[in-house]
């Protein structure tokens, strides 16, 4: 089995992104990738019970890429992973906009996955994103979830 090098990119960006292409270029040269698992997160239209008819997201320049770039890097410590990439979206989003692309390649399926949800979860939670929703009743900044902070438990026991 062949082995690239391993690659990691991280992109913060207000265009949108084209799934199809994205991974294509993760796998691109890779030969001995077997698994490769991707999460598109999106605008949801409802949160915390009020209609969302846009959400901006901002973000700390240089401070955000450096945030998620040690991210993929305890993940890469963690599973043998081939390639990881990152796209996160800030500006002004509409319901069913996506908003953040994670994908990551490994010659097998269960590192890609672990890999992948340990990335989003850290991400959700240690990245420097400030997000602000425009509702019916005017707008308001997005604490983080308990349930994400809960989803990182799993990871600091293991």
């Amino acid at each position: 089995m062949t082995v690239a090098a391993f690659h990691s990119e991280v992109r913060i960006q207000e265009a949108d992104f084209d799934l199809t292409a994205e991974v294509a270029a993760l796998r691109a040269g890779q030969p001995g990738v077997g698994g490769l698992v991707t999460f598109v997160g999106t605008v949801r239209d409802l949160n915390e019970g009020a209609s969302v008819a846009e959400m901006e997201l901002e973000h700390y320049p240089g401070m955000t890429e450096q945030s998620i770039s040690t991210i993929i890097e305890q993940a890469r410590q963690r599973w043998p992973i081939f390639g990881a990439l990152v796209i996160h979206r800030v500006g002004p989003l509409r319901p069913m906009e996506q908003i953040v692309l994670v994908a990551v390649t490994s010659a097998h399926r269960g590192e890609s996955f672990a890999a992948c949800e340990f990335i989003i979860d850290y991400l959700k939670t240690e990245a420097p994103f400030w997000k602000k929703e425009q509702t019916p009743d005017g707008a308001r900044w997005v604490d983080a979830r308990v349930t994400d902070e809960t989803a990182l438990d799993k990871w600091r026991t293991a």
